[in-house]
């Protein structure tokens, strides 16, 4: 334990002196130059160790990621679009894009109006309580996936039979005159995957609220009043004059929300281990490259998720950009 600290502090120490060196150097080099030569390349001379560290940790894996995914299991023969043709006529890879795109469907539309509601109401009880049940909603963000995962497994839970109840779920459906169920194991309609889904939408919609709430508090209070003397209801308000001015944050929130859940790993990890059906991208990597040894198809994997994400990172600059832009 002491080790890891001192290990820890000697790299922080060292990462910010080798900063300043750095730094120091680039400066000292280009106060050698002119004045003239100085106004036009002193700003890449800052931003040029940032753009090696990228090119060196995202760029470079990312190409590299490209070839191996051309390559067998061990990396080191050239098998073409082998690879790809496994993955996609693979009857339980097919499975896991679909679950990919439940979760596509389902969480973030979920967090969003979850997030949205919560927003509208909470802006409306006063500034001490708005503070209390923001707080409230708000605290799942500080816990990690991993203890998430935790927490809920206490709720979907299944003891065997002849011992104490002690799964959430389970006490209200016996409550309700109804038998315990192995909520985990139930892949028909793929219950178990949205039931993993419920504990995203449990930790993110404080993430969405509070964006969504500052966004509500931007809008105008002129446009609100003009509406109300021509006799416009709350909800006429909400909908006509609130949402259309904060479009672009209930966008920007989505298409985040969206890019989390298409990378899943932790959850699924934790709950099911990817049994039952429950699969996904993240976690199907992981257990091709860690646990089967197939540097090939795991890397056509990323591949695919990565081919998946960039129109969505591409769809969240160009909505943060209007965004900016009506501002």
């Amino acid at each position: 334990m002491i080790t890891d600290v001192l290990f820890g502090a000697t790299s922080i120490v060292v990462g910010i002196a080798v900063s300043y060196a750095v730094y120091w150097i680039l400066d000292r080099l280009v106060g050698l130059t002119s004045d003239r030569v100085q106004k036009r390349i002193r700003a890449f001379a800052y931003l040029l160790p940032a753009a090696v560290l990228l090119i060196a940790v995202l760029f470079v894996p990312l190409i590299q990621t490209f070839v191996f995914s051309f390559m067998n299991s061990n990396g080191r023969k050239w098998v073409g679009f082998e690879n790809y043709v496994d993955l996609f006529t693979d009857e339980g890879f097919l499975g896991i894009l679909l679950n990919n795109f439940l979760w596509i469907a389902f969480v973030p539309a979920a967090t969003v109006g979850f997030g949205l509601l919560i927003a509208s109401l909470t802006n409306q009880v006063g500034p001490t309580r708005e503070k209390v049940f923001k707080s409230l909603i708000f605290m799942p963000m500080s816990i990690s996936f991993i203890s998430a995962a935790t927490i809920w497994s206490f709720i979907y839970v299944n003891v065997p039979p002849g011992r104490p109840e002690i799964g959430l779920l389970n006490a209200l459906v016996i409550a309700f005159g109804g038998e315990p169920q192995p909520w985990m194991l139930v892949s028909e309609f793929r219950l178990n995957s949205f039931l993993l889904m419920i504990i995203i939408v449990w930790l993110q919609t404080g993430f969405a609220m509070v964006l969504i709430s500052a966004a509500i508090k931007a809008v105008p209070e002129e446009t609100l009043e003009a509406a109300r003397v021509d006799g416009a209801s709350r909800l006429q308000v909400f909908w006509r004059i609130v949402l259309p001015q904060i479009w672009g944050s209930v966008m920007a929130v989505f298409v985040t929300v969206i890019i989390m859940v298409m990378k899943i790993f932790d959850i699924v990890l934790a709950m099911t281990g990817g049994a039952f059906e429950t699969s996904v991208l993240g976690f199907q990597f992981y257990q091709e490259y860690f646990l089967n040894s197939e540097v090939g198809k795991a890397s056509a994997i990323v591949v695919v998720l990565t081919l998946l994400i960039v129109p969505l990172m591409w769809l969240q600059i160009r909505t943060v950009r209007h965004q900016e832009a009506l501002r």
